[in-house]
């Protein structure tokens, strides 16, 4: 009893304008979710599901979401490494276009990828000609997920390189270890929970691109068609029972990922 009072003395007193804007912000997050919830056709939700169109959408989002993080991994951890550790002019400028993305607006990166990429764009005539054809095929998808997602896995594995106890580092050092040994046998291993949790972020929020693909790859059904867009076309159709279903879909997904990372992985950020 006498602990129990204690906890109530030290609980710090929530004013009452305070709490209500907390709760009304809450709502903000709440209230559309509960909506989907609310019209969603549990009845229906597995016909539409095993629909031969749905799978194919869900496939192709797996795959390219899946590529465009290993991408990200192979690419991203020795740039976010290089702007932790190394000092070199312009890096406030590297780091602000590398962050980019995560505030431009999706189709404008779309565009900026297909003036870039596209059969006549500043490098994409080249690639043209050499024969590698990303716009409007499952590669420019890939691409543009890569684009719009890779930010995520950068900011974090960045922050862990700058956080990490480079003492273990130095003393592999002296030991004769190589610089490349004491990267992967050292540097990884300590920042292994936040490499996995940026590329789990990175993966989400691939699956969960639009703006860039439907811009750069395109809309194509059982090609470029992943499912954020089938989602989207469904709604257009006017078929609002597949788009509530999917779009649950890709919720499920997303709150699983922020659930599962919040207690094991988002505690290392």
């Amino acid at each position: 009893m006498k602990t129990r009072r204690r906890a109530d003395a030290t609980r710090p007193r929530v004013p009452v304008v305070v709490a209500g804007g907390a709760a009304l912000g809450a709502l903000i997050f709440v209230v559309p979710l509960a909506g989907l919830l609310w019209r969603a056709p549990w009845s229906s939700a597995w016909s539409v599901l095993s629909r031969r169109d749905a799978l194919t959408a869900l496939r192709l989002s797996l795959e390219t979401s899946i590529a465009a993080t290993a991408i990200a991994v192979v690419f991203g951890v020795p740039l976010a490494w290089v702007q932790a550790r190394v000092a070199y002019p312009g890096r406030s400028i590297v780091r602000a276009l590398t962050l980019l993305p995560m505030v431009l607006p999706p189709v404008v990166g779309g565009i900026a990828l297909l003036l870039a990429l596209g059969k006549r764009g500043l490098v994409g005539q080249y690639l043209d000609r050499a024969g590698v054809h990303l716009p409007f095929h499952v590669g420019g998808a890939v691409v543009a997920e890569t684009f719009v997602a890779m930010p995520f896995l950068v900011l974090t594995v960045e922050a862990a390189f700058r956080s990490a106890d480079r003492r273990f580092e130095d003393a592999a050092r002296t030991l004769g270890a190589s610089r490349l040994n004491v990267f992967r046998r050292v540097t990884l291993p300590m920042i292994r929970p936040s490499l996995v949790a940026g590329a789990v972020l990175c993966w989400a929020r691939a699956l969960g691109e639009f703006g860039a693909t439907i811009t750069f790859a395109g809309n194509t059904p059982g090609k470029t068609q992943t499912l954020p867009l089938f989602v989207y076309v469904r709604l257009e159709e006017g078929s609002i029972e597949p788009a509530i279903v999917l779009s649950l879909v890709l919720l499920v997904i997303s709150l699983s990922v922020l659930v599962s990372l919040r207690d094991r992985w988002l505690s290392a950020l």
